[in-house]
């Protein structure tokens, strides 16, 4: 009954193939009849008590465990992502930087160099004050309060209660 069992560490496998319940090498609880059942004959209540709360143990370890391996590999995967992100955002702005000096050159021949330096950054001005009010607008619209984990949480007392 006392046997210890393997837990698999983060990186060990890949979490999407990995089965943990194979992973658990201790014992398989009670022994069972011919006809499938627990054979729970001259076993006292506090030894099948004291089994079930280390199945119990085992299994919210390993749930534990499963959870940290798929999170750590949703991080990574969205860390690529962000860096893939910053990538592209930089590469717009050299875009946007790049359309404005031509944008600035092309105006220049029209009105002079002063003044459509001057008509691209109230152009820009322009655009910067649209997403700011944009924005703003979004940010106020913002709950921070998680509505529906507040209220499935108020329902867990009333489920443990015996009926």
């Amino acid at each position: 009954m006392g046997s210890t069992q393997s837990i698999p560490t983060v990186g060990e496998t890949d979490p999407a193939t990995q089965n943990y319940a194979a992973d658990y090498t201790g014992s398989m609880g009670t022994p069972t009849t011919e006809q499938g059942r627990p054979d729970v004959e001259g076993v006292s209540v506090g030894q099948l008590i004291g089994e079930v709360t280390k199945d119990l143990s085992t299994l919210m370890r390993q749930e534990l465990e499963l959870a940290k391996v798929e999170v750590k590999a949703e991080a990574k995967k969205a860390g690529q992502g962000a860096g893939m992100f910053g990538a592209a955002g930089f590469a717009g702005y050299m875009v946007l930087m790049f359309l404005s000096i031509a944008l600035w050159w092309a105006l220049s021949h029209l009105v002079g160099h002063s003044w459509s330096a001057l008509i691209v950054a109230v152009l820009w001005g322009i655009v910067g004050a649209i997403a700011f009010v944009m924005g703003k607008k979004k940010f106020q619209q913002v709950n921070p309060k998680p509505e529906r984990t507040v209220e499935t949480l108020q329902q867990v007392p009333g489920a443990l209660k015996p009926n």
